[in-house]
């Protein structure tokens, strides 16, 4: 009995770290490659869940020049059609859309889902307290970005108003 209490301990023990480690969080790039987010320790990551027919879709440009600025960061894209189905396109399309209309280089996602009952795990993470140590939140809007540091620390989250070069989010990174 006492074997298959410390099992589970372990067990639990180990899942509880996986889930408050963003780095062992699986993603999936536009091109259906795996994403390993363990490339990025020592880098800020901007998570941004974006749109290409939202009326923020403009910051596509902005997060480009970020992305170009600060070596110490990654921007990641994370398409997603769950507000008013502002991202209706396959992966390709979108891959295409954002090449063409914003030049854009930095790491795109697969369609996620950001909230609901289908939530990505990366969300959980960034929206729960119990999981990122800092805060809850939710995703209210297309182009919301979450900031995590060069450790993998939750920074903080801005919503869609707030420009990826604002000093707000440059603060942190500078």
């Amino acid at each position: 009995m006492k074997n298959i209490l410390i099992y589970f301990i372990t067990l639990f023990a180990m899942t509880l770290h996986s889930q408050n480690n963003i780095y062992d969080i699986a993603l999936t790039d536009i091109e259906n490659n795996p994403i390993n987010l363990n490339n990025f320790k020592g880098k800020y990551l901007l998570f941004v869940n974006v749109a290409s027919y939202c009326g923020y879709t403009n910051q596509y440009s902005d997060l480009q020049k970020l992305h170009e600025k600060y070596d110490e960061l990654e921007v990641i894209g994370l398409p997603c059609n769950q507000f008013l189905f502002q991202e209706p396109f396959s992966e390709d399309s979108i891959k295409e859309f954002c090449s063409t209309n914003y030049g854009i280089n930095f790491t795109m996602t697969n369609k996620i889902n950001v909230k609901g009952s289908s939530q990505h795990e990366l969300y959980k993470w960034l929206t729960d307290k119990a999981l990122n140590g800092v805060k809850n939140s939710s995703v209210k809007w297309n182009f919301q970005k979450y900031l995590v540091g060069k450790n993998g620390e939750f920074i903080d989250v801005f919503y869609s108003k707030t420009l990826p070069l604002s000093q707000e989010i440059i603060q942190h990174i500078n």
